[in-house]
């Protein structure tokens, strides 16, 4: 016989878990993508690795899409902007940039296919845009015209690493379902009930091909082609 009780031991002797925060949910978001891939970060994979239910995680993130939104906001933070602040033509230092950009979307599958999709809106995203429109700026490119350029360009670079991405074309499958089941929907019903005009338009990425050369900059699919990447 050992003198160890048998007894369960109660709650209150167990060690507190941490309080559930934001910041913490995105970060255990972005270790769990890291090591089991986007499609495994779900509200439900991510209270579980939380020890938690997933009705908790909805005080402080909305739904999935919102948690992809953070999750590529979080990993924008590695992005080189240091272009921005060196000298040198400003088209060279954009391209950098974008380069930069998309090496972060090659560096975790899905999350090209994801950015197609999702709209970050933190802090990291927002200084992406900022020093882009800086690098417009310098090149005498005009406000509106900027404005337009960085929508464009970041469409042009997400939809070329979505293209080239590994698993590219079944994630591109259910992309395209998720993008036409409410386009179809739409085009039933818009001869009864018009769309109403809108100051910005989403172009299509199979239409953005011009946007680098318009702006001076080569085809970053090209580029690839010319450099393949190891």
């Amino acid at each position: 016989m050992t003198g160890h009780s048998t007894a369960p031991r109660s709650r209150r002797e167990r060690p507190a878990k941490p309080a559930l925060t934001r910041d913490g949910i995105v970060t255990t978001a972005v270790e769990l993508l890291r090591a089991e891939g986007l499609r495994r970060v779900t509200m439900r994979r991510l209270a579980q690795e939380l020890d938690t239910g997933p009705a908790s995680l909805y005080v402080y993130v909305r739904d999935a899409a919102e948690l992809h939104a953070a999750i590529l906001d979080r990993l924008l933070g590695a992005v080189d902007l240091g272009p921005v602040h060196a000298t040198g033509d400003w088209r060279e230092r954009l391209e950098a940039v974008l380069t930069s950009y998309l090496n972060v979307l090659f560096a975790y599958p899905g999350l090209a296919q994801s950015a197609l999709v999702t709209r970050p809106h933190g802090e990291h995203y927002l200084n992406l845009i900022e020093a882009l429109l800086a690098l417009l700026d310098e090149g005498d490119v005009p406000s509106g015209q900027a404005a337009w350029g960085v929508d464009a360009l970041l469409q042009y670079a997400t939809a070329t690493a979505a293209e080239h991405a590994p698993g590219a074309e079944g994630e591109g499958r259910r992309l395209r379902g998720a993008v036409e089941r409410p386009a179809r929907r739409r085009t039933r019903c818009s001869a009864r009930h018009p769309p109403p005009s809108r100051g910005r338009h989403r172009r299509p990425a199979h239409r953005l091909a011009g946007v680098p050369h318009r702006l001076g900059l080569p085809r970053l699919d090209q580029r690839d082609r010319e450099h393949p990447r190891p």
